[in-house]
């Protein structure tokens, strides 16, 4: 198992532990609309290079959360697996979809609003599990780490979570795939930082209910 992946395990198990003794811990699944950067055609003739910003479609996500309130702020690790696609159109009779498997660790702080309803922000630490561009065959991936931004807000009803947030990708990070079906090959590059808004519903697995 990679090295990361196990890092990232550490981190949250040691972090939810700590979380557990304090307050409470569960569940959470969702769905989201995400899109991706650019998908750049760099072949050898500049006259082939194309610019095209693809169009987003629906991902989903599960994993595990822990909480730890501090009066009206609380902070809340999360480990989540998320699946993503984007399409893109790489000539004029050719679509392309592109998947996304990944491993995210958000470590958000929060502010208890009003009643039931909080707001929260934090870095999204995110680790890329595997690339794919369907035609294309894939080369590299320039960072298979990288750092994003959630922002949102939720509601608390009993043991039951409801989160809405926006995500954005902050590191540079190119994927480069090659297309070799052709007479001459080219190389396309694609801006993996995703932008998402995610739909969420968690459930508290601690005994005390809220």
């Amino acid at each position: 198992m990679n090295k990361r992946i196990v890092l990232f395990s550490i981190v949250f198990l040691s972090t939810l532990y700590f979380v557990n003794a304090q307050s409470s811990y569960g569940i959470k699944a969702g769905l989201s609309y995400n899109t991706n950067g650019e998908l750049k055609d760099v072949g050898n003739d500049i006259s082939t290079f194309i610019d095209n910003k693809g169009s987003g479609k629906s991902g989903f996500n599960i994993g595990f959360y822990g909480k730890l309130d501090l009066g009206p702020v609380f902070l809340r690790p999360e480990l989540v697996y998320t699946k993503t696609t984007s399409e893109y159109d790489l000539n004029s009779t050719t679509v392309s979809d592109y998947k996304v498997s990944k491993l995210d660790m958000p470590v958000l702080v929060g502010f208890k609003l009003i009643g039931p309803v909080d707001i929260f922000a934090g870095p999204a630490f995110q680790y890329y599990l595997d690339n794919n561009l369907k035609g294309l065959s894939f080369d590299k991936i320039e960072k298979d780490f990288t750092v994003g931004l959630n922002i949102g807000a939720s509601v608390e009803l009993g043991r039951l979570g409801i989160d809405v947030r926006y995500e954005r990708g902050l590191s540079n990070n190119e994927v480069l795939f090659i297309d070799e079906n052709i007479t001459n090959t080219s190389n396309y590059t694609l801006d993996s930082r995703q932008e998402q808004i995610i739909f969420s519903l968690s459930y508290s697995l601690s005994k005390d209910k809220k």
